[in-house]
């Protein structure tokens, strides 16, 4: 198959925009958790809708009475805390764009990033940030920069104090003011050379694709689910699920360092969480690991071999007498382990950032948490496509999402237009002239569909290798195999 579409399932207003996801959930009569926030020991305190939009509006108020203005791009440069998407919607009530800077970002990196976005103010998580961008501003003319918030330094209080006299009409008029065809943020991605583009995504983009996503996937993402939130969110990736958890009611709590993560699993206990391969790579090779220095090695083998036979069985839809007893035997003695030191509560793990490979997507479905492995770009607002808990096949990225299409040009190269792509290129109109193709945004992966339209990433279309003989050889299916192994962490083929 040479291309695939889904009809869009969930069309929405064009004067919607993402503040509306918000709006929704605290006119619910349940009120839904939205947030929760360690408070003392194991403990974590929930944050209601309508408690989020009461603190979203006060900062927005400062926002605005700190000069603001409509459209306007703030920066934020934060770790992954609650307080980052308490800004970010914050910027959205205020008729602002967002800009997220990675709280590891270099000097000369947050120069660029602000300088040619031409933001007017950003907020930064602690004095180091802050030190990182007054660094910034001596390097380069960062004059449009009005003001610079710290949350650790009490810059969300200032807010709150600030915006004391903006009125709620005021607020209302600025909120609304946005549509779905209107600039929502821009997110700076690297790509391989020069430097970083600002790629423009729509309040469409993340209101469409939430809410389309969130039918597609009502068993993850739906009132009461929980998830733990330690990625990036200045990745599109953990980004676009926090806007989608909002749209679907769901709690997300946060975790900002990673050395924190098991316990907070297991204090926490979510549903459902959203990772990159290599912590699947992670929690195997210690699972291994720990077994092994334990002298049960030879069981974690055996256990995970009947892991792997189970998922390709029961995906195939028949599974032996003989391999379900193993199965379940396993379950006591190893399955059930793993599943504890995650919480105990995990059903379902949404992958994505890079390709997985058959054998971790089998092992964690074997032993019962369904990986759905999804696949996307800043550009396209994180999710293109996503395996469902109907429609799944490990070892692909699932269908399109609704709304979503995908085509396979002669050369291999995966196009997609839909709900997910952005509006463009910021300032750059001969990149986006450059990238797009008849409407199609050229991935620069190279990919395959199968009958029913799901979608196997096989490379980049830059990394393939071409032999004496021109034989195209793609690198990434062979470091995958390379990558399995417990003590190699990163690997790269050279041609």
């Amino acid at each position: 198959m040479r291309e695939y579409s889904v009809p869009v399932l969930v069309e929405s207003a064009p004067e919607t925009n993402t503040t509306d996801l918000l709006l929704e959930q605290a006119a619910k009569p349940s009120n839904p958790a939205l947030f929760a926030v360690r408070s003392t020991g194991d403990d974590w305190q929930n944050i209601t809708a309508t408690e989020f939009l009461a603190d979203v509006s006060r900062i927005a108020k400062g926002l605005i009475a700190s000069g603001i203005g409509q459209g306007d791009r703030v920066g934020i440069m934060a770790r992954t805390r609650y307080e980052w998407t308490l800004v970010d919607f914050a910027i959205w009530f205020a008729g602002a764009v967002s800009v997220p800077v990675y709280e590891t970002s270099s000097p000369a990196q947050v120069a660029w990033i602000l300088g040619d976005s031409e933001a007017v103010g950003v907020v930064v998580e602690a004095a180091r940030h802050e030190n990182v961008v007054r660094q910034a501003g001596a390097d380069a003319d960062l004059s449009a920069v009005k003001n610079v918030w710290q949350i650790d330094g009490g810059g969300l209080d200032a807010l709150r104090e600030a915006g004391a006299d903006v009125t709620d009409e005021e607020l209302e008029s600025r909120r609304s003011a946005a549509s779905l065809a209107d600039t929502a943020t821009i997110i700076y991605t690297s790509g391989t050379t020069g430097k970083p583009k600002g790629c423009e995504l729509t309040h469409g983009n993340f209101v469409n694709l939430s809410r389309n996503s969130t039918a597609a996937l009502p068993e993850v993402a739906k009132e009461g689910a929980q998830t733990i939130m330690f990625l990036p969110l200045a990745h599109v990736f953990a980004r676009f699920i926090s806007v989608l958890a909002v749209a679907a009611g769901s709690t997300v709590a946060h975790t900002p360092d990673v050395k924190n993560l098991l316990p907070d699993l297991q204090s926490y206990k979510p549903t459902f969480l959203l990772v990159v391969p290599r912590v699947f790579e992670k929690v195997y090779n210690s699972s291994m690991l720990k077994a092994e220095d334990g002298g049960k090695g030879k069981i974690f083998h055996a256990g995970a071999k009947t892991a792997i036979e189970w998922s390709k069985a029961n995906e195939a839809g028949k599974v032996p007498l003989g391999l379900k007893l193993r199965h379940a035997l396993f379950d006591k003695l190893l399955y059930s382990k793993i599943r504890t030191a995650m919480g105990g509560r995990v059903q379902y793990a949404i992958s994505g950032g890079a390709p997985l490979g058959d054998r971790l997507g089998h092992f964690f479905h074997g032993i019962g948490v369904m990986v759905l492995e999804g696949y996307g770009l800043t550009e396209t607002t994180a999710p293109i496509s996503v395996n469902t808990p109907q429609l799944i096949k490990i070892g692909t990225v699932g269908a399109p999402l609704p709304g979503n299409a995908v085509k396979i040009a002669d050369d291999g190269e995966i196009l997609t237009k839909g709900i997910s792509v952005m509006k463009g290129y910021f300032k750059r109109p001969d990149l986006t002239e450059e990238n797009f193709a008849d409407g199609w945004f050229r991935t620069g992966d190279i990919g395959q569909l199968d009958s029913d339209g799901f979608l196997k990433i096989t490379g980049r279309k830059k990394e393939i290798i071409v032999t004496a003989s021109g034989k195209n050889v793609i690198p990434a299916m062979l470091e995958d195999s390379i990558r399995a192994d417990a003590i190699v962490s990163q690997c790269v083929v050279v041609g």
